[in-house]
């Protein structure tokens, strides 16, 4: 094993064990988009915050390749970050992946470099001999922090490994449209599509996980869940599997807010309750990307919780969470560069227990 991976690798059980047991996180920090060969200041003003969990939620490196060497390489050079790996020697790090560190654009299952993908996230994020994860396609995963009553449960979704493909219009078509309604990206929602986002055997995981006890449901999805205007990649894309998301969350379980990322713009978006077969309770979405690039400051989004347009500057998603108060509160918020709350929006475990 090479060094650096090597030490990668304690690095991340040492962090692990620091968070084992019954400590619930309260200060967790969310980001994705974090392109290697580019610099990423952003990490020194993250480690000023001290978070106790940092989750990636995919495109943490742009290795676009399905080459072992090159996928190692970029991994190589995501970890040498100085202030990522600060983070990562005191931190513990949970991640999924997104198609760029799947291996190549917009990739779904008939992506033909995903095991050398697999390969390499499981060797950087130091995935255990033991893990299930390492006997199943994907990389998707799962963790409960905290005691009875201060339970927070992740859920890391692989939305690469078994997608189905999408309905995807020509570029000129695509140009076409976003001429006459502003909608920008290749995609269509396709009603009649049989394609899956989760595959069979990850749809009935995530149902069993939705009924471990917690009271807190981090469900981390690469592409948005909720926003639906825009034409790039998002669960929109396939209503039938959307519809089964929400349906299976509204049956099962409490406490849910889905983290994505993947868009290089920060947004908050907001499904009512019992909207659109979703749950009696407020379903958010924080969408927190990218870590050091930028992307589209104006774009429709119905779902959006007050009034500006998504952030298109280099962002970090950090939830607070306040275990002690009777009814604890929770904080979503989108922090710019150097720390300022730009997007943030406010409930409670007991709003999200309808």
């Amino acid at each position: 094993m090479p060094s650096l991976l090597r030490l990668s690798l304690v690095l991340i059980l040492l962090a692990a064990h620091a968070l084992a047991g019954d400590t619930a996180p309260s200060r967790i920090a969310v980001g994705s988009c974090a392109n290697e060969k580019r610099a990423q200041p952003i990490w020194d003003t993250i480690n000023k915050l001290d978070p106790q969990l940092f989750i990636l939620t995919g495109d943490n490196v742009y290795a676009d390749s399905a080459d072992p060497a090159i996928l190692r390489a970029s991994y190589d050079k995501f970890g040498a970050i100085p202030g990522f790996a600060k983070l990562r020697a005191s931190c513990p790090l949970l991640a999924t992946w997104d198609d760029h560190d799947y291996g190549a654009n917009d990739a779904g299952v008939e992506w033909e470099g995903k095991g050398a993908a697999k390969e390499a996230f499981m060797a950087f994020y130091g995935t255990p001999p033991e893990s299930p994860m390492r006997d199943r396609g994907g990389v998707y995963d799962a963790h409960v922090f905290g005691p009875e009553g201060k339970r927070l449960q992740v859920i890391l979704l692989d939305t690469r490994w078994f997608r189905g493909p999408l309905k995807k219009l020509s570029k000129e078509e695509a140009k076409v449209r976003e001429e006459k309604t502003g909608v920008r990206g290749p995609y269509l929602p396709d009603p009649e599509s049989d394609s899956s986002m989760l595959g069979d055997e990850q749809w009935k995981w995530l149902e069993e996980q939705l009924k471990v006890p917690a009271e807190v449901r981090l469900i981390v999805s690469s592409v948005q869940a909720i926003a639906d205007h825009h034409g790039f990649e998002k669960w929109g894309n396939l209503p039938r599997e959307r519809q089964r998301l929400l349906k299976l969350i509204r049956d099962n379980a409490k406490g849910v807010i889905f983290l994505s990322g993947d868009r290089h713009t920060a947004d908050i978006s907001k499904l009512p309750p019992n909207g659109e077969d979703g749950p009696p309770y407020p379903l958010f979405d924080l969408t927190a990307s990218a870590l050091n690039q930028g992307g589209s400051s104006r774009e429709e989004n119905r779902y959006r919780v007050g009034t500006a347009d998504p952030f298109g500057q280099p962002n970090f998603g950090w939830i607070t969470i306040d275990w002690e108060q009777k009814d604890p509160a929770i904080r979503l918020e989108i922090r710019d560069a150097d720390g300022q709350v730009v997007r943030e929006a406010r409930t409670t475990v007991g709003e999200l227990s309808r």
